[in-house]
């Protein structure tokens, strides 16, 4: 399956233009229509740290909730949590990661101090039934620490969800790992957490999330994460790109026969929409050959 947009950690919060409240909602309308089980639609975090994400309660609350999609929402520690309830979130996520350091520079405390405050978030979820998510950061590299021990991330993920998350995402927040990087540091994380319960988060700073895609399917992966037009980045690794796009995952998985119930031609329209907004090109492999195959037919036809 594919897991979707998100414009939470991914698609939006990168961006230094402050995007209206109305985009973004509306780009979370569309992406409802368009098959994707599950969008992520915003982080409760701090807006000192992330002005971009400083309305996610009127986000949260003005979308049209499509009874067939889940919305998740980032909540970094029990504050943000309490407001993702007030708000009506139904899902939520916690975000850690394999590298100290990347630990500190990103929620500005140790592993060990993050998985305490994810505790009592997903303890308190579990008492309000509310399902839990986590994300791994760094997974395959760190932009403090270079390449990280596999060991190493197999311990965060089994911590996380021994605690109770019912997946966790595997991410590499940079961009830098590879086939060879991305089935060494699965064959590890497997050992200790089933394949059912992990998903994969590739950016695509060095060409190569497709490929590390499809590794992790052929190991049993079935979870993608991606962001439509492949937005983002992360504000605490310059450099990085964003997750890879939605619509380049789901022609790669198309192609391979698998069916992912998402309609591609409308997730190309979301991300042409969002592009436009932000006045910017569309990372998207498949989004540009779509709009020069279209340009070509065009410039045929008033030839001729």
């Amino acid at each position: 399956t594919e897991r979707g947009n998100q414009p939470g950690t991914d698609g939006l919060q990168n961006e230094k233009e402050m995007v209206p409240t109305g985009v973004k909602i509306q780009l979370i309308d569309m992406l409802s229509e368009t098959g994707l089980p599950v969008i992520e639609a915003t982080s409760f975090v701090s807006s000192k740290w992330v002005p971009q994400m400083a309305d996610h309660t009127e986000v949260l609350q003005a979308i049209h909730r499509s009874s067939h999609v889940r919305y998740p929402v980032l909540t970094p520690n029990m504050h943000g949590f309490q407001d993702a309830v007030a708000a009506g979130a139904t899902e939520v996520a916690v975000f850690g990661s394999a590298s100290e350091t990347f630990s500190r520079k990103n929620i500005n405390c140790s592993i060990d101090e993050s998985i305490l405050r994810f505790e009592e978030v997903i303890c308190t979820a579990k008492q309000r039934q509310i399902p839990v998510r986590g994300y791994v950061s760094c997974a395959l590299g760190c932009p403090y620490e270079g390449p990280i021990e596999s060991t190493k991330v197999a311990e965060v993920v089994k911590r996380l969800y021994e605690l109770g998350c019912y997946e966790v995402s595997l991410g590499d927040t940079i961009g830098v790992g590879t086939p060879g990087s991305m089935a060494k540091m699965l064959h590890s994380v497997k050992k200790e957490v089933p394949s059912s319960a992990l998903a994969v988060h590739c950016h695509d700073t060095y060409g190569q999330a497709l490929a590390n895609i499809l590794t992790a399917l052929q190991m049993g992966i079935c979870t993608v994460d991606s962001s439509v037009a492949g937005l983002g980045g992360c504000p605490y690794a310059q450099g990085a790109s964003g997750n890879v796009s939605t619509e380049d995952v789901l022609y790669m998985l198309h192609g391979m026969g698998i069916k992912t119930g998402v309609d591609l031609s409308k997730v190309i329209e979301a991300g042409d929409f969002i592009c436009k907004a932000l006045n910017r090109k569309t990372n998207s492999k498949v989004a540009q050959a779509r709009g020069d195959n279209s340009m070509h037919c065009r410039m045929k036809k008033i030839n001729t």
